[in-house]
């Protein structure tokens, strides 16, 4: 958890749970478990458990204490719509995060039926955006999932990508992120799953942001898409020019 954050897309994490276990192969070589298990050598007490899924009550206030408004990951280091987390702490997640709503929020999962399951008890803000992450075609049913929430912005992460997503059904869909693996073991990204989905992206008039090729040297093998960055947000919809050259 930290006020500032190096992943390119967002500004911030919070973590008012840690922990998770593996759900689909883009879990492999998870960055979250290796991180959580050097936290706990170090001795940090939020990871006194290593990376089993933990509630971490005492943290739920913290984004009332940043006063200057930001982008912020939730759950950077969990997936808040794990069965191991009763939803009524999700609740108290989502009361937090309405209570200091001059934030705006990024939840991600790769546990869209249980997003799904209690999506309609949720108080949903335009400032809280829910993604799921995709990374194989095999996946893409949860963006079906997602479609079928009451979130305000909907999102995908396509990270690791591992494998092409031809024909995505992006109505409904508001942002598109897509990443390579980063790390040892890293699985190889092919630059034309991207240049097709970022094709498909602008179809549809979705903003893209590319985040990185990955590998295990990920700074040395950055982050242009044939040779300029992508980083449209949902908020630039209306004005960056690669979108508005569409309409």
């Amino acid at each position: 958890m930290g006020d500032q954050s190096s992943i390119e897309w967002t500004e911030a994490t919070w973590n008012p749970v840690t922990g998770c276990d593996k759900v689909s192969p883009g879990c492999k070589f998870c960055y979250a478990e290796r991180m959580a298990m050097r936290l706990k050598a170090m001795g940090q007490s939020n990871y006194r458990n290593g990376f089993e899924v933990t509630l971490q009550p005492q943290m739920l206030d913290v984004p009332l204490a940043w006063k200057r408004p930001r982008t912020i990951f939730v759950n950077s280091m969990s997936d808040l719509f794990h069965k191991a987390v009763p939803e009524d702490f999700i609740q108290r997640v989502f009361e937090s995060m309405n209570r200091a709503h001059w934030h705006q929020y990024q939840v991600l999962t790769k546990r869209a039926d249980r997003l799904l399951e209690i999506d309609a008890r949720l108080p949903w803000a335009s400032h809280i955006w829910q993604g799921v992450s995709v990374e194989s075609r095999e996946y893409v049913g949860r963006i079906a999932l997602l479609r079928r929430t009451h979130a305000h912005i909907k999102f995908l992460s396509l990270e690791p990508l591992i494998g092409p997503l031809p024909d995505l059904n992006l109505n409904g869909i508001h942002w598109v992120i897509v990443g390579g693996e980063s790390g040892p073991g890293a699985r190889p990204i092919d630059e034309t799953w991207v240049l097709d989905i970022r094709d498909q992206c602008l179809s549809a008039r979705v903003p893209f942001f590319f985040k990185q090729w990955g590998g295990v040297n990920k700074k040395k093998a950055g982050r242009l898409l044939e040779g300029k960055p992508w980083n449209q947000m949902p908020i630039q919809a209306q004005s960056d020019p690669a979108l508005a050259a569409l309409a």
